[in-house]
């Protein structure tokens, strides 16, 4: 009798050890401000002229004050840099393509207030090093202006609960600049999944794997090496988030719920701070690769890589795999499909479609002519004109602008910045926890349900 009681103790004790081992670590979601309200699906009334102010002209931002110099509809206000005579350089980005010329400002620290609190500027762009991105984004809501923020956004959890609160009090727009998912394939592939060609997709992965070695010198004041070795975790991720998370419509009907990260030791990191200090680096936090593992409410799975340190050639991965078809971008571009997935007038040669293989060149040609993507067809020319990656910044400011300026909901809205950088954080608790299982918060705090499906709105 007492044998069997210490037994079923044991047992007891056991199940609740095993519990507690395998329970994701949370983290707390802080209740809604009074009087605000979830901005899912939000748009406001069109705005005739989109008036911008650019915070940040060392590397992104001149050319980001190019694209917007070819947006119609728009007028560059002001310009402003730490080293003002950035901002003066980007003058005669202004005056080549025939526009009036900007106020400039810079010089301090608290120069981008001044920008901010023009009251003829209705958008603030900010392209200057990560730290600096969600206190601006936070002041020029307050100041009521909408704002576009380089990636990532917001390196914490606190940074990215303060611009939710404040897009949803403010009622501002709060968009984060992932150009990722205005590529071309991302986007010819999302139209073709809308379409229902891959069937149901289950599983996607994305990346950012590039050596940057030869890009380290020019981060101003060295922050974004100093920010790998004082942090651990995925600390670029939105690239690969990005066209994960609009496959599989989150916040659009599902959601991240969990997930699981781990690195490798640091190795090629403090290697470079020796080799171009002559001094090895006391401690550097950030593993030379990261994989972070995530489930969604609905049975699906993300896998995002992180690698800026390694000879690995350039990818961001972007795999799909669906239930009757598989899509990935690198090495090179390719597309699978059961063999009576694809109808006869989709590509040629449908007949001789493998389960075992990809489809030809000339197939996957022909299939990309047939779903691409309207917003290519409408603007992919002139994109490759004005340039940006091949194209995609361009797509992503033009239509940034569209939708201001037709009252439409942004193609990205707070809750994707929230989730997409949410892997910054989140990633290094998991990782400084043994690689436990951490709770991925409700951003949205319950309206992930509001809309079924990820699509682009139109006129």
């Amino acid at each position: 009798m007492n044998l069997r009681k210490t037994v079923t103790t044991i047992a007891a004790a056991l199940a609740v050890l095993s519990a507690a081992a395998v329970a994701p670590i949370k983290t707390s979601v802080p209740k809604r401000p009074a009087g605000a309200s979830d901005l899912v699906g939000f748009a406001l009334p069109p705005i005739d002229t989109v008036r911008v102010g650019f915070i940040g002209l060392g590397m992104r931002g001149p050319d980001a004050v190019e694209r917007f110099a070819h947006i119609p509809g728009t007028r560059i206000v002001a310009l402003c840099d730490i080293e003002k005579e950035r901002a003066e350089k980007c003058q005669s980005r202004l005056d080549n393509a025939g526009r009036q010329r900007a106020a400039v400002y810079g010089g301090t620290t608290n120069s981008w207030k001044e920008l901010c609190d023009r009251p003829d500027i209705n958008l603030v762009y900010i392209a200057t090093d990560w730290l600096n991105h969600a206190p601006m984004a936070k002041y020029a809501m307050e100041k009521g202006k909408h704002v576009a923020i380089e990636v990532p956004a917001a390196m914490t959890l606190d940074e990215i609960w303060d611009l939710i609160n404040t897009a949803e009090r403010t009622k501002r727009h709060c968009m984060m600049l992932e150009n990722c998912v205005y590529d071309f394939f991302e986007m010819n592939t999302l139209n073709m999944a809308q379409k229902g060609l891959f069937g149901d997709i289950m599983h996607v992965e994305g990346a950012y794997i590039h050596n940057l070695n030869e890009f380290w010198p020019y981060y101003w004041n060295n922050w974004r090496m100093d920010y790998n070795r004082k942090n651990r975790g995925d600390v670029y991720p939105t690239h690969g988030m990005g066209p994960a998370c609009q496959l599989l419509d989150i916040h659009r009907g599902d959601r991240m719920e969990t997930l699981v990260s781990m690195d490798t030791k640091a190795v090629n990191g403090p290697a470079y701070i020796e080799q171009t200090t002559g001094k090895k680096p006391a401690t550097f936090a950030n593993g030379d690769h990261t994989m972070t593992m995530i489930r969604t409410a609905n049975g699906k799975t993300i896998m995002i890589q992180h690698d800026v340190v390694t000879p690995r050639p350039y990818s961001r991965m972007y795999q799909l795999t669906g239930t009757k078809g598989f899509a990935e971008k690198y090495p090179t571009p390719a597309y699978a499909f059961e063999p009576d997935q694809i109808a006869a007038d989709s590509i040629p040669d449908h007949e001789n479609l493998s389960a075992h293989g990809c489809i030809s060149e000339s197939q996957r040609q022909a299939l990309t002519e047939r779903y691409r993507h309207p917003i290519i067809k409408e603007v992919g020319e002139i994109a490759k004109k004005v340039g940006g990656h091949g194209g995609m910044d361009y797509i992503m400011d033009y239509r940034l602008v569209y939708c201001l300026r037709n009252g439409l909901p942004l193609d990205m809205d707070v809750y994707d910045m929230a989730e997409w950088c949410s892997l910054i954080p989140l990633s290094k608790i998991s990782i400084e926890n043994g690689s436990a299982p951490v709770e991925v918060p409700d951003f949205t705090r319950g309206a992930w349900k509001k809309l079924s499906g990820y699509r682009h709105a139109y006129k």
